[in-house]
């Protein structure tokens, strides 16, 4: 039987036409599947299925998507992130590192949080490593996670009393009610690609939706390891973030955001 299959152009170029029209015809399809996006069940035969392509260094993954998470899409990770999504759709959740910034494989903590900039509430996501992150190619211990980011159009903070500009190119994809990627530009200038991504997607709260929703944007703010920490309440994160501003370790930038 046919599957509810949907193949992008980019994933039929990356596959070739034999392979896409072999899938849509349901020959090599899976009927029933994990959904790598929200990891719940799924069955190709029944709901509208999309194929995301996972390519790393060396290899390449096919995998499933409920259509309602993800569009059909090629996704450039690392080859580390690669062995990371495959542990993912066997089942093993493994969280997947910043894409080629990372030599020491540090993870990217994600926190979600609502901040109050004169006297509106604004959705945000923190991020900090869990190791110091070193530029490509350098032989020396020191952190160039900000360096990098702000290469990249992030703005330096000392003080958190306006919303940063956007940054074009990058987006926040939330689905469905919860986190899954924050993508940014690709260097060939074809489709975004993930620079972080949640094979486990983060649950974010009503009231973080809902201002995500009204803004149509999230702020991000970065600080290298150990400036902010897991902070349990977003009093807390507010001071921390604030502290990290004041000592010249915060950088931020707004996001389109991206899904619902």
């Amino acid at each position: 039987m046919p599957r509810m299959l949907d193949v992008s152009d980019e994933v039929r170029a990356e596959i070739g036409d034999e392979e896409a029209d072999r899938l849509l015809a349901g020959e090599n399809a899976p009927g029933s599947y994990d959904c790598t996006s929200c990891r719940t069940p799924g069955d190709s035969e029944q709901e509208r299925t999309s194929t995301v392509l996972f390519i790393g260094d060396e290899t390449a993954v096919l995998a499933f998507a409920h259509a309602t998470c993800l569009p059909s899409q090629v996704v450039q990770v690392t080859e580390e992130q690669l062995q990371g999504a495959v542990k993912s759709i066997t089942g093993d959740t493994v969280d997947l590192e910043p894409d080629k910034i990372a030599p020491e494989q540090a993870v990217l903590g994600i926190t979600s949080g609502l901040v109050l900039i004169a006297g509106e509430l604004h959705p945000a996501l923190v991020v900090e490593p869990t190791a110091p992150i070193v530029r490509p190619g350098a032989t020396g211990a020191g952190d160039d996670f900000l360096p990098l980011l702000i290469e990249q159009g992030f703005m330096p903070l000392t003080s958190i009393d306006s919303a940063p500009s956007v940054l074009h190119g990058w987006s926040v994809l939330l689905a469905v009610g919860q986190l899954h990627a924050v993508l940014q530009p690709s260097p060939n200038g074809g489709q975004p690609v993930a620079w972080w991504q949640a094979h486990q997607p983060l649950q974010v709260t009503e009231s973080w939706r809902a201002a995500a929703n009204k803004h149509q944007q999230v702020l991000m703010f970065a600080a290298p390891v150990g400036s902010i920490g897991r902070q349990p309440r977003e009093d807390l994160l507010r001071d921390a973030l604030d502290k990290a501003a004041a000592n010249g370790k915060l950088v931020a930038a707004a996001m389109p955001l991206a899904g619902t």
